[in-house]
């Protein structure tokens, strides 16, 4: 089996960070799907739908041009492709949310979230493009938050790192300060999920480690 590029339709630092640091170094393609077309009211089928819609967006970035057939100058030499889309939320009491809008919303989420717990839905859509296909799945983790004081939240807010994140945190960050525990993979709330992306690519019937030196 010919072992295909990879791809991440995400320009996301964390993600990259993540997959580089298991060995995987992907073509970073962003992708520019527009979220607000998904409404959804349960999380888990939310993440997984934006997911897919933002990693199938990037399919035609590599593909022939309609007119001449001529690639795109984004492919890459090597194909097929494997295309890795994710998207996350966060859970509170019910109620679903993504990256705050302003610093005034981060200050009451973290007024909301100080003391308790939430859950963080990442889907992950893995399409490979040589099989037709695409198989998407969801990591959930329960995230416990230190119970801090206005004076924190403010200070952290300040910082602009919660308004870069759909949780309002970044544990591998400042916010990992406060965080009290985690219930679940600690990868998930980076951004995604090493173990499941490593099942995921095993049920697509390759092996995880023959991405670890593939060239571009």
């Amino acid at each position: 089996m010919v072992i295909p590029a990879f791809v991440l339709a995400s320009t996301s630092p964390a993600r990259l960070r993540l997959l580089e640091s298991a060995g995987i170094e992907p073509i970073v393609c962003r992708s520019d799907f527009d979220e607000s077309q998904v409404q959804l009211s349960d999380p888990d089928e939310l993440v997984k739908t934006l997911a897919e819609c933002k990693a199938k967006a990037v399919i035609e970035k590599f593909s022939p041009t309609p007119t001449t057939g001529a690639l795109t100058e984004e492919t890459p030499k090597r194909s097929p492709l494997l295309i890795l889309g994710c998207d996350s939320v966060l859970v509170l009491d019910g109620e679903i949310h993504g990256k705050p809008e302003d610093p005034q919303e981060a200050i009451a989420r973290w007024q909301k979230m100080r003391g308790s717990f939430g859950d963080l839905y990442t889907g992950h859509a893995l399409l490979d493009l040589a099989q037709d296909r695409a198989i998407v799945r969801t990591a959930i983790t329960r995230v416990y938050f230190a119970n801090i004081g206005d004076r924190q939240i403010e200070a952290y807010v300040a910082t602009g790192e919660p308004l870069r994140c759909a949780g309002c945190f970044a544990i591998d960050g400042r916010g990992g300060l406060f965080v009290e525990k985690l219930e679940g993979c600690h990868t998930n709330v980076i951004g995604l999920s090493l173990p499941l992306l490593r099942q995921i690519i095993d049920d697509l019937g390759y092996d995880v480690t023959e991405f670890w030196s593939l060239p571009h």
